[in-house]
């Protein structure tokens, strides 16, 4: 009776996962479908419907799409290599150091994982512009460079490197900033790459903030200029829109594809669930 349970049980969870997966792959079939082919077939699924690369052309000429990848690149990078070297040196104090407090300070930074970052727009936007630096790429990065989940995660990680590894570096008379340097962030490599592909895939995707806090095309990453440029009043037309939707996604798409082994193993190797 309990071995039919068990089996009924993984039964009804893979065909739930089959139609969970099948419900996400739904519009990024109808988004290849459409960019690949003429806009009469966008949405009509013919079998031998003519393919073309025109809506890419054209989508790719008829808005700075260069210039919004460069910079969501820009972006990305910049705020990936702050959080980097902000979260490393908050969670190694945390792990490493004893000091009046220490807790208390953990736990609100912990705090901040249960806002939401749209209830600071007012506030963040006011910072902004205080400090000049409206419409700009550092802007739009500004409010997540500090990140709490970076913290905890990395201090969870140093938390579980041995002590006597530390000791014995102390031994050879390397300094705190050595000690860190060749010892917590080789051993916590793969909470790194967890780390990094987190925050690169959110703020690639990142929307409301962008949208709040640019208003030209020097400053808009891909996924403002993207809405603008299928905006009612732009045109619709399926065919470029999707095209330029898997222009914004392939990058992505194929670094996901390409690593996807890493991918799965970093985040079981950093613990996240």
């Amino acid at each position: 009776m309990r071995f039919w349970e068990t089996g009924t049980r993984k039964t009804l969870e893979t065909f739930g996962a089959w139609i969970l997966g099948i419900l996400w792959l739904m519009p990024v079939v109808f988004a290849f479908w459409s960019a690949f082919h003429p806009a009469e077939f966008s949405t009509s699924f013919e079998l031998f419907a003519p393919l073309t690369t025109e809506n890419f052309v054209r989508a790719w000429s008829y808005a700075p799409f260069p210039r919004y990848l460069m910079n969501t690149f820009v972006l990305v990078t910049l705020i990936l290599g702050v959080q980097f070297v902000l979260c490393t040196l908050a969670a190694y104090g945390f792990a490493r150091f004893e000091f009046f407090g220490r807790d208390i300070i953990f736990a609100a930074v912990l705090l901040q994982l249960m806002i939401m970052p749209e209830v600071l727009l007012v506030e963040n936007y006011r910072t902004i512009s205080n400090l000049g630096l409206l419409d700009t790429i550092p802007a739009i990065g500004m409010p997540y460079m500090a990140s709490a989940f970076g913290i905890f995660l990395l201090r969870q990680a140093f938390k579980t490197i041995p002590r006597e590894l530390v000791e014995a570096a102390q031994v050879e008379g390397i300094s705190s900033l050595g000690i860190l340097w060749k010892v917590y962030v080789p051993l916590a490599k793969s909470t790194y790459i967890a780390y990094g592909l987190v925050s690169v895939s959110y703020h690639w995707n990142n929307f409301l903030w962008p949208l709040v806090i640019t208003s030209s095309v020097t400053s808009r990453p891909l996924t403002v200029g993207l809405a603008i440029f299928g905006a009612p009043e732009s045109g619709v037309d399926w065919s470029i829109i999707t095209a330029a939707t898997v222009m914004t996604m392939a990058p992505l798409l194929v670094a996901f594809i390409l690593f996807q082994r890493q991918f799965v193993q970093s985040f079981m190797h950093s613990g996240i669930k």
